[in-house]
């Protein structure tokens, strides 16, 4: 019996783990720690609905969706009851995650599909469901004009509510760096070249198939054709834009034939960026009410320059609320005599007027050849009442932009001006949401259920 204790025992220090005294030296045992063993199996038991607390930010997302009329996703789904095939996810759950996923920052769908496996809320967007890249990719880029009537919804929900007034709105624009690169661009010489030898290549994949059609696998075989189908079609669309890039060199009294056009993203413009560069990039749009701050107009165009984009988006914004704003705010860049002129038929515009060569010349005073619309604009900025008006646009229009930056809204992953757009409108969605959220929250569901889906299912089925 003493033997088999000994053993037992054997491996414990002696004097149950205290120091000992060894020849006059004092000797420490060594330390008891517990390390972590992250190999161990376990079995938790939890919902998915347990995982968020009730004010977390995505069930406000999904609060607002429950609440959106989806009807024109729901009649693209070609599943239907009785008819073969599989389930097509929700469309409360794509909008709801590239929503999240923009309040988030996250602007690439293969991050998201990512983020629906391993983030909590993510995950309870999904609900249990699957939802990979290339349908994220698609959904986000194939229903723009979805994305444009839910934009108006919100601003209607908001402005029956009381919240949007049109009292006051201000416009600015915003460069957001293209996803095509400065090495892209050529002129119309290399263009035609590159399109022969991408034809060529296209006619060669189809003979190369046609001989051995045993040489490449079915998938194989259709990716090869359709990487060199799309780089063809890309090459068109460049030399397709070339003359609207010639007609704007010549209106800067440059040498049209030096146009160059990128052969990634030929919608892609060079512009001067906020830090004086000039790199490929897009216009982006924002009109803003002054009291809320909710976005009530929202465009893409392919010009660096703002000049001309104030009517334009007079008549949005009108068409979207059914009224014209009341002030128009705008910086130097869009007043343009022609411009203000239209403009004047509808609003108040508030724009700096430019300072003259002459110092001694008073720019409010009328000149000749003013028409009255803009002898009134001279003399309106001249008061003080204007220049504490103009005061706003800052802090309206640039608010919304930084918002729209801290959000990821600085350099674009998808290419083409309408997936740009796409990506605009969501960003003004989200905004909205936002500013829904803090001053009408009574205008968002409680973003627990889905009771709207089946009324959709049936009304379009």
């Amino acid at each position: 019996m003493t033997n088999q204790t000994d053993e037992l025992f054997a491996d414990l220090p002696e004097g149950g783990g205290r120091d000992r005294q060894a020849e006059g030296e004092t000797v420490k045992t060594p330390a008891r720690v517990v390390m972590p063993n992250r190999r161990q199996m376990e079995f938790r038991a939890s919902d998915l609905e347990s995982l968020l607390p009730e004010a977390h930010r995505a069930r406000v997302v999904w609060g607002f969706v429950e609440r959106c009329d989806l009807s024109a996703l729901y009649a693209g789904i070609k599943s239907r009851e009785g008819t073969a095939g599989r389930d097509a996810i929700a469309p409360e759950i794509l909008l709801s995650l590239w929503l999240y996923a923009t309040l988030e920052g996250v602007g690439a769908a293969r991050g998201l599909a990512r983020l629906c496996e391993a983030h909590d809320a993510y995950r309870w967007i999904c609900g249990g469901v699957q939802v990979n890249y290339h349908t994220l990719s698609d959904f986000r880029s194939d229903h723009g004009e979805v994305l444009d009537a839910l934009l108006t919804e919100s601003v209607a929900s908001l402005m029956a509510a009381g919240v949007v007034k049109l009292a006051q709105v201000a416009q600015d624009g915003m460069r957001v760096r293209a996803s095509a690169g400065t090495g892209s661009f050529r002129r119309e010489e290399k263009l035609k070249g590159y399109l022969d030898a991408a034809r060529a290549r296209v006619d060669a994949l189809k003979r190369e198939i046609d001989a051995d059609p045993g040489a490449l696998t079915r998938r194989q075989a259709a990716a090869r054709e359709r990487a060199a189908r799309e780089r063809e079609e890309r090459i068109e669309e460049a030399l397709a834009r070339l003359p609207e890039l010639a007609e704007i060199k010549r209106r800067q009294g440059k040498k049209g034939e030096d146009a160059r056009a990128s052969i990634t993203d030929a919608d892609a413009t060079v512009m001067k960026m906020g830090d004086g560069g000039f790199r490929p990039a897009y216009n982006a749009q924002y009109a803003t009410d002054g009291e809320s701050q909710v976005i009530v107009g929202a465009e893409v165009v392919l010009v660096g320059s703002d000049q001309g984009q104030l009517t334009p988006m007079l008549e949005q914004v009108n068409e979207r609320c059914g009224e014209y704003p009341k002030q128009m705010l705008v910086d130097g860049g869009y007043n343009s005599h022609e411009q203000i002129e239209t403009a004047s038929q509808h609003t108040e515009v508030y724009a700096p007027v430019p300072k003259p060569k002459d110092e001694k010349t008073d720019p409010h005073q009328p000149k000749p050849g003013d028409s009255q619309a803009v002898a009134d604009w001279r003399e309106r900025m001249a008061s003080e009442e204007a220049k504490e008006i103009y005061k706003n646009r800052a802090a309206v229009a640039e608010c919304v932009n930084a918002q729209a930056r801290n959000r990821g809204l600085i350099r674009l992953l998808v290419r083409g001006k309408a997936k740009v757009k796409c990506v605009v409108l969501l960003h003004a969605l989200a905004h909205n949401l936002m500013r829904m959220f803090a001053l009408a929250p009574q205008l968002i569901g409680k973003g627990t259920n889905t009771s709207g889906v089946a009324g959709l299912v049936a009304a379009t089925g």
